[in-house]
């Protein structure tokens, strides 16, 4: 199968392998996000030895007998024995002053688990030969508070980690590359639902439709990826109920702390922050404040971050008895597709455009680079309302208001006008006022209004133009 996506982390990666000078490199991230994969591309592209050694929750002897024959395999060597890891490593330091071998611990913190004093084990070794040898190390974990803890400073391989890859999700656009024979419109539905996770949308088959492949891997009974999300929260976090009171409140919209701790049935604060912090941490869940008040913490919210997690508890999580007596599409028709069309896909869609806006902003397509991108908060004592725009933009010049549109029907100068009228009545001072629509537009007469199609999200073509005034 081919490798799709993560230049960036590849190009990085590479970096590490070619630098004489770097020994230790430590990537994490969330289950299903492809770090593994990552890693044997890199590998693999850099066409070096590699020894990838995926580690057990067993004994140190177990463990070390298991590596021992990889590397022996690897490197060609008649069968080895090592009293421990220790010994095992140091002989590859040893064997690796004239030439370049990589050792790759993947789901590290088993094997941290298992020998004791193994960080300041690895830092004793890569001190000792960090000069004449060109073994690189490859840290890999899925427990993120883990792995990020090495990097503190009080463990032994401070100052020894050479380079950091924090693997997320991808965008919408990468996700895309899986499904590219879709519509753009069905690429913008899939999205919403698998989400950046590449594990997920492999899954996907191009030969079916976006709503038999939503059946078949999330909304039926037995199906392939309900698993997936109930094990990823198991792995990190050991109250699931309490987890699950809480992702069930926010896939309803409670965005709010006090919202959500009303809403749901955890038993206190302290509880409920514990929960959101492990959650956060693992990237599941995010904390949003909107960007022209970021230190107000009433104004903050939480929202799900992973889409097929919030498809989930939106549509499945609340009705799995149902799931399991009705047939499939009686399910989906009834509980799923109209909302799914009309409310949860432009929701997504919002989030989509952030992304695109993101994607040229760091290809340094925007006239003026912006520094912040978010959600506005905006307060009226006059007028007696308050609420957000979802989509702004700040720099040094100023707001830019973006408004995305996933219907049927084209952008008119009405909507435009109307939606300008809207921020203008806020409060939000915008030099600039952009429209991203599904359908694109009707004749617009105003040169001022960045026009942003569907087609343009999706252009691949690395002389994208800029979005100006223009277009």
């Amino acid at each position: 199968m081919n490798f799709i996506g993560r230049k960036t982390e590849l190009a990085k990666l590479k970096t590490f392998f070619k630098d004489e000078l770097s020994h230790c490199a430590l990537i994490y991230g969330r289950r299903r996000i492809g770090k593994s994969e990552l890693i044997k591309q890199a590998i693999k592209e850099f066409g070096n030895n590699g020894l990838y050694y995926e580690c057990k929750q067993t004994s140190e002897k177990n463990n070390v007998e298991s590596l021992s024959e990889i590397l022996s395999y690897q490197l060609g060597f008649p069968k080895l024995a090592f009293n421990s890891l220790e010994e095992l490593v140091d002989f590859l330091f040893k064997y690796s002053k004239d030439k370049k071998i990589i050792l790759v611990f993947d789901e590290y913190s088993y094997l941290q688990d298992t020998i004791k004093g193994l960080d300041s084990i690895l830092q004793t070794l890569i001190d000792k030969y960090s000069e004449e040898s060109g073994l690189k190390i490859i840290i890999c974990g899925s427990f993120i508070d883990s792995m990020k803890s090495l990097l503190s400073n009080q463990n032994p391989l401070f100052g020894r980690v050479d380079l950091v890859l924090n693997i997320k999700q991808m965008d919408y656009y990468e996700s895309s590359l899986f499904y590219k024979t879709f519509s753009n419109e069905d690429k913008i539905r899939l999205y919403s639902v698998f989400g950046g996770v590449p594990y997920y949308n492999r899954l996907i088959n191009p030969n079916k439709s976006v709503k038999e492949n939503i059946i078949e891997l999330i909304a039926s009974k037995g199906s392939r990826l309900e698993m997936a999300i109930s094990m990823n929260l198991k792995s990190e976090i050991s109250k699931l109920i309490n987890a699950n009171e809480v992702f069930e409140v926010l896939a309803k919209g409670f965005t709010k702390f006090s919202d959500i701790l009303s809403q749901s049935h955890v038993s206190s604060s302290p509880t409920l922050a514990d929960i959101l912090e492990k959650l956060i941490k693992m990237e599941i869940v995010k904390k949003e404040a909107p960007i022209n008040d970021e230190q107000n913490k009433k104004k903050a919210g939480y929202y799900i971050n992973d889409n097929l997690s919030l498809f989930y508890y939106k549509y499945i999580f609340n009705h799995l008895s149902q799931l399991n007596i009705m047939s499939e599409n009686h399910f989906y028709e009834k509980y799923i597709n109209d909302d799914f069309e009309k409310k949860y896909v432009p929701k997504i869609f919002e989030k989509v455009c952030r992304e695109y806006l993101i994607r040229q902003n760091l290809k340094g397509k925007l006239e003026e680079p912006f520094e912040k991108i978010g959600k506005y908060y905006y307060d009226n004592p006059v007028e007696k309302t308050n609420g957000e725009f979802d989509i702004v933009t700040w720099s040094q010049k100023g707001y830019v208001f973006y408004e995305a549109k996933f219907t049927n029907e084209p952008i008119s100068s009405k909507v435009i006008k109307k939606e300008i009228e809207q921020v203008n009545n806020s409060g939000l001072s915008a030099i600039k006022y952009g429209f991203l629509s599904k359908s694109g537009f009707k004749t617009i007469r105003n040169n001022s209004i960045i026009k942003i199609t569907l087609d343009d999200l999706f252009d691949s073509k690395e002389n994208h133009p800029p979005l100006s005034n223009t277009k």
